[in-house]
């Protein structure tokens, strides 16, 4: 009896996504399940045991962004987003309807399987943020709240630390503009995006080798920020 491999549902309506997609997934002990259009991927939602899914936003029948939202009626699992480069705002509302995270086309397949990896370890909630976390020669200590770059400490304003914290507790999932600023401003300031961008530049000059091409704290352009422990 072979052992269980973890189901992986594509809805997409172009066929070369599933025949790029398919073998890719399979090749990385995954079981790839296709649907072509919102309707048959609601209902392969509900007749398999999907462990995460992989959503395009322009489906032919149905918005992907209603998809979405009717799968979270009744799916708590990992929903990854595929959306084209120019659509910030449709990548904004997706993740703010419950997506785990997004993918751009055309895309590396790597990329969208580490972003896979990574949404399958937040499925329902269950994932403990180490106290520790080490990116390079960069440490965070969330108990302490204690930051070093190759031993020396690093002085954070409480702000400073606080948008640090809930990025690193993100474990490299992308966290909106509006997120970032309602869990750390409070959500009256939600929409004050220049707080966001000043704070995000002080962070940088502290913590990245090279502030201009940060490696830990990477934008995600016109959606927000994430935190890259590579």
């Amino acid at each position: 009896m072979s052992d269980h491999r973890p189901q992986i549902l594509v809805i997409d309506d172009e066929p070369q996504i599933h025949r790029f997609l398919g073998p890719a997934l399979d090749a990385a002990g995954y079981e790839p399940i296709r649907a072509d259009n919102g309707r048959d991927g609601l209902a392969a939602i509900v007749n398999n045991a999907c462990d995460a899914v992989i959503l395009d936003l322009g489906l032919p029948d149905m918005d992907g962004k209603q998809v979405l939202t009717r799968a979270r009626e009744f799916y708590d699992g990992p929903i990854l987003i595929l959306s084209a480069r120019d659509m910030e705002m449709e990548k904004i509302k997706a993740l703010d309807l419950g997506a785990n995270d997004y993918v751009e086309k055309p895309f590396r397949v790597g990329e969208l399987l580490a972003r896979l990896r990574v949404a399958m370890r937040h499925r329902s909630g269950h994932i403990v943020t180490p106290t520790v976390v080490t990116a390079g020669d960069l440490e965070v200590d969330l108990v302490k709240r204690l930051v070093t770059r190759s031993g020396a400490p690093i002085r954070l304003s409480p702000r400073e630390y606080a948008l640090l914290a809930r990025l690193v507790e993100g474990d490299g999932r992308v966290l909106t503009h509006q997120q970032l600023l309602s869990m750390v401003w409070g959500p009256a300031h939600a929409n004050d995006i220049q707080y966001l961008r000043v704070f995000m530049g002080h962070l940088r000059q502290k913590l990245e080798a090279d502030p201009s091409s940060p490696r830990y704290l990477v934008t995600e352009s016109g959606v927000g920020y994430r935190f890259v422990a590579d």
